[in-house]
């Protein structure tokens, strides 16, 4: 097993001087060293050979005893130091301080075709970072982290890559509702692959500690290897990180919204710098559309990081790190410039998702009117919203508004709940739909191809990562297997594994795993 290299992050930023592995607070450090805890009898559940290419290993590479010890914490890859990032955040709108890498262990960096990447380990032990918790992660979180990477990956939303899944061997005790009854589970680690794991509270750590020199320090080191084709000098260049920045978060969220997904916990520690996913925890897939909708229970109450917030937390995330980084700037106006600019923005790049998921090639602004009506409708009623824009590709332009609902009424979670009043809205929305649809040039099938590579026919609901997890607690990974494959092509129709395209089942509605989760990992 052969890696090319590289070491810029612990060449050229400043190490914790302790290299003490016990919960402490950190100062004027990007990092502090740490080894992985040895595992007792580690072994590879899946690895993901597009992610092992990528990085520049061989198909043959992932069977080999090395790459079981280094990606366990086995062993320590050849000239190489892990280490746990330090930073900062802000936790459900609350400042929290200092947080850090309490269940991450970062390996190295590697070069591959002129692509750098950072590789790390979750659930690998302990670090300074821990605070009160083990450092170590269980099966169920680290199945559902492994595989909703590389799920996002073929939906085309910006994220970070799984490149294997293992079990320790070790048990790890953990309370999975909070509720006084903890349990031992089976310990796993996942192996993250990300450009960096650099976040917005990276930059918060540093303003709030008013160590502008590190601040200054990290920015200068992340523009140069990560935004290198920024030349700006100056002031100048860290305002056009931060816009960089900030476009690459508002294309993301989109993405976000256009597949239905949920992060669950949209603090500032868990928002990275190159504006992709990470830190998958209490996430989930609209099943029926409900923007009120929060998959994390810690955020039941407030539901502050509900599907239909997103947007705006992304903006308030930002204003965060706009105010890290104002020490650099010293001038609020173009920060604020920028920061205003996003929502405009974004209601542009919304109304062209939207536009683009219902067929429309020609860009109407008054098909906003049709959008808006549509969402009302889809939450009047409990309504599938993967089905609902799947099965809509169907509808033709001769096509009756009744003919138009019975191709997308399986979306229904309970047709009863279709009164009078709710199937003549439909009808109407059908009407204006038909006419909408019948101003395009393109034929219904050139249509159907289109809407067909925007609104993905299978996701990775909670209910089938929950069927995972209990397959894969009792040693069988076949599922998993089947999941992995199937959700690598997430647009194609796939008729072998046909029963995954349906509305999660009534057992699921409220099973712990499949409607609501906790941050317990």
């Amino acid at each position: 097993m052969k890696l090319q290299i590289q070491n810029k992050f612990t060449t050229e930023l400043p190490a914790d001087p302790s290299e003490i592995n016990e919960p402490r607070q950190v100062k004027q450090a990007c990092y502090s060293y740490v080894l992985p805890k040895k595992p007792s009898n580690p072994s590879l559940i899946h690895a993901s050979v597009d992610v092992a290419n990528a990085i520049g290993l061989s198909d043959e590479a992932l069977l080999s005893r090395d790459f079981l010890n280094v990606f366990s914490g086995n062993s320590i890859y050849p000239e190489t130091k892990p280490y746990a990032l330090c930073y900062a955040g802000h936790q459900f709108g609350n400042w929290a301080g200092q947080l850090g890498d309490g269940r991450a262990i970062n390996l190295t960096e590697v070069i591959h075709e002129n692509k750098e990447y950072t590789l790390q380990l979750k659930g690998a032990g302990p670090t300074p970072y821990s605070r009160t918790a083990d450092g170590f992660a269980v099966l169920r979180s680290s199945v559902r982290e492994y595989l909703c990477a590389e799920a996002m990956h073929y939906l085309g939303v910006p994220t970070t890559r799984s490149l294997s899944l293992m079990l320790s061997g070790d048990q790890v005790l953990r309370d999975v509702l909070y509720n006084g009854n903890p349990a031992y589970e089976k310990g796993a680690i996942v192996c993250r692959v990300a450009p960096s794991f650099i976040r917005f509270g990276s930059f918060e750590l540093f303003a709030s500690q008013k160590d502008y020199v590190n601040l200054k320090l990290l920015a200068d080191f992340t523009i140069k290897n990560h935004f290198p084709h920024i030349k700006e000098e100056g002031v100048e260049k860290y305002l056009a990180f931060f816009k960089e920045v900030t476009q690459t978060t508002l294309k993301m969220i989109v993405e976000w919204q256009r597949v239905g997904f949920v992060h669950g916990v949209m603090n500032t520690d868990n928002m990275s710098i190159h504006g992709i996913t990470i830190d998958y925890g209490p996430y989930g897939w609209l099943e029926d559309y409900n923007p009120s909708w929060t998959p994390n229970t810690t955020d039941n109450q407030h539901k502050r990081y509900r599907f239909g917030n997103q947007p705006e937390i992304a903006l308030w995330n930002l204003y965060q790190l706009a105010n890290a980084l104002y020490p650099l700037i010293n001038d609020a106006k173009p920060l604020e410039a920028i920061l205003e600019a996003y929502s405009t923005n974004y209601e542009k790049e919304y109304l062209t998702m939207m536009q683009n998921k219902l067929g429309f090639q020609i860009k109407k602004e008054q098909d906003i009117v049709v959008i808006q009506s549509l969402t009302l409708l889809l939450e009047r009623v409990e309504t599938d919203m993967t089905i609902f824009f799947r099965n809509l590709s169907n509808v033709t332009k001769a096509d009756s508004a009744a003919t138009a609902f019975d191709l997308i009424k399986d979306a229904f979670y309970n047709e009863k709940d279709l009164d009078e009043t709710i199937l003549a809205d439909w009808y109407t929305w059908f009407e204006n739909y038909s006419i909408r649809i019948n101003e395009e040039i393109v034929s219904d099938s050139e249509r159907n191809e289109q809407m067909n590579t925007v609104n993905p026919k299978y996701v990775l609901r909670n209910y089938m990562a929950q069927l995972c997890i209990d397959e894969a607690d009792k040693g069988d990974y076949s599922l998993l297997k089947e999941l992995y494959e199937m959700l690598k092509n997430p647009y194609d129709e796939q008729p072998n594994v046909q029963k995954w395209f349906a509305k999660r089942p009534d057992w699921a509605r409220d099973k712990v795993g499949c409607s609501m989760l906790s941050c317990s990992s």
